[in-house]
């Protein structure tokens, strides 16, 4: 059973500066993600000492205070707090603010990360249910050409599919628009007919919409496109909405939402989408190609620095990109490997080395996490960000590592985050030496780590300044 989050949602909220601080509400996989009036009247380091707190991050104009796994408890009772339902404005953390200049970089930011953390357990789910059918197929259990094989396969793919109606979803909360014409929209982008009509397009056939062309566009696997919809949508609603008369809203109003937002959508958004998509994408993997190995070691000594920002989501659109074209992903996850067992590394030492009973356990759990599972925020929070030179030592060995997996070149065929459990995804059955790299990089990782720990040292915090349920895992 999880523990109470009652009494911590309250502190939390207490320490925020009170309930009528807060205009929004949101949590992703580990953290509540708050949107506040007034960020002054916010005592941070009164939160950080909270019991089963583990850490917060200020980022895109959100005060995230990091929970772990158990995060949907504390969310729901800090909306009990102010009387909120799950479909209220302060629910869906919607705030109005004046668009600047400074402000263009960091909203696009917020609204990619916004919209794709709640998508991660259903891609890593998928992911690891591709992941498992292809093991039972290289070890022939499973044929390629049996039922089961293909439902299951099926099962793995819906996800990746359907997600650009998923990122809808997401986005239309982000963007305060209605979720079901999102969804609608969206759907046009993988409609059995529209596809086929894609596919017929890419042979030279030409396709149109009354007088504008259609560029050949595949929707399935892409996030750009439906994401840059619902934002437009947002304001083609409240367009629309202003100009149709009161008696005929509940139809007239949705339907020229659709009939305007749903050829925008496939005419001009969704190619300029997937140009932006690619555009990025080729941008990452050029600088891999020129750079080599030495990109992936820059990736790898950075990347528990992105992941305490939320800079990490960023890549998430690229992933997928890559993985749907080309089957696999080689460098932004083989650079995780080294980073997230380093946590771990560097979590056994101070286990190893500390006085204090709490902080012992605090590390015990965090290297379990890290290691097994490739959860790296209570490594990061508890120990790492909290005694700083453990963080250096991750650093250094997410860097030396990130270099010898560019050497080696394993490549993902998933998106789970690299840990022991989910490493069975950077096999490749064509080359069996890659199981020897993979054990390798990890096996490095954690002792280097744990060996570097040891060298910079640390300084051991008291028995009493350890709350008792800091070791709370993700």
């Amino acid at each position: 059973m999880p523990k109470d989050y009652g009494p911590i949602s309250r502190a939390i909220v207490e320490n925020l500066g009170g309930i009528d601080n807060i205009t929004g509400v949101t949590h992703c996989m580990t953290r509540l993600r708050f949107v506040l009036k007034d960020e002054t009247r916010a005592n941070e380091e009164a939160v950080k000492a909270i019991n089963g707190v583990i850490g917060v991050v200020k980022q895109g104009g959100q005060f995230q205070v990091i929970i772990g796994n158990n995060v949907s408890y504390a969310y729901k009772e800090v909306l009990k707090l102010g009387n909120f339902g799950e479909q209220s404005e302060i629910a869906k953390g919607n705030i109005k603010e004046k668009l600047t200049l400074k402000k263009v970089g960091s909203n696009i930011l917020d609204a990619l990360i916004s919209t794709m953390s709640p998508l991660i357990p259903a891609i890593i789910g998928g992911s690891m249910i591709k992941l498992l059918v292809m093991v039972l197929n290289m070890t022939n259990l499973l044929p390629a050409e049996s039922s089961t094989y293909i439902i299951l396969n099926s099962i793995g793919d819906a996800a990746f599919y359907f997600l650009p109606v998923m990122v809808a979803v997401s986005a239309a909360k982000k963007f305060k628009t209605n979720t079901y014409l999102a969804m609608a929209i969206a759907g046009v982008m993988v409609h059995p007919a529209f596809i086929d009509l894609m596919a017929q397009a890419a042979e030279g056939t030409a396709v149109t919409l009354t007088i504008l062309p259609v560029s050949s566009v595949k929707y399935t696997y892409t996030v750009i496109p439906a994401l840059c919809m619902t934002w437009l949508l947002s304001y083609i609603e409240r367009a629309v909405d202003r100009i149709t008369p009161e008696v005929t809203k509940n139809f007239l109003k949705p339907m020229l939402i659709i009939l305007i937002a749903a050829p925008i959508a496939i005419v001009l958004i969704g190619p300029l989408g997937i140009w932006i998509g690619t555009a990025i994408s080729s941008a990452v993997y050029f600088i891999h190609g020129k750079l080599g190995f030495v990109a992936v070691a820059i990736m790898g000594a950075l990347w528990p620095l992105l992941v305490m920002t939320g800079m990490h989501r960023v890549f998430t659109p690229t992933i997928i990109t890559t993985i749907a074209e080309t089957g696999m992903e080689g460098m932004v996850m083989p650079s995780e490997i080294g980073a997230n067992l380093s946590l771990g590394g560097v979590s056994l030492a101070v286990a190893f080395k500390t006085k204090n009973k709490e902080l012992r356990q605090t590390a015990i759990a965090a290297a379990s996490s890290a290691i097994v599972a490739g959860i790296t925020e209570p490594a990061m929070y508890g120990v790492a960000v909290r005694l700083k030179r453990p963080l250096v030592a991750s650093l250094i060995t997410g860097g030396v590592c990130g270099a010898l997996a560019g050497i080696a070149g394993p490549a993902s065929h998933s998106m789970a985050s690299p840990g022991l459990f989910t490493s069975v995804q950077f096999i490749d059955a064509a080359n069996p030496s890659s199981i020897l790299w993979l054990i390798g990089i990890m096996v490095l990782a954690v002792v280097m780590s744990f060996v570097l720990t040891l060298i910079l040292g640390f300084e051991d915090i008291p028995e009493d300044s350890v709350p008792e349920d800091q070791a709370q895992e993700m």
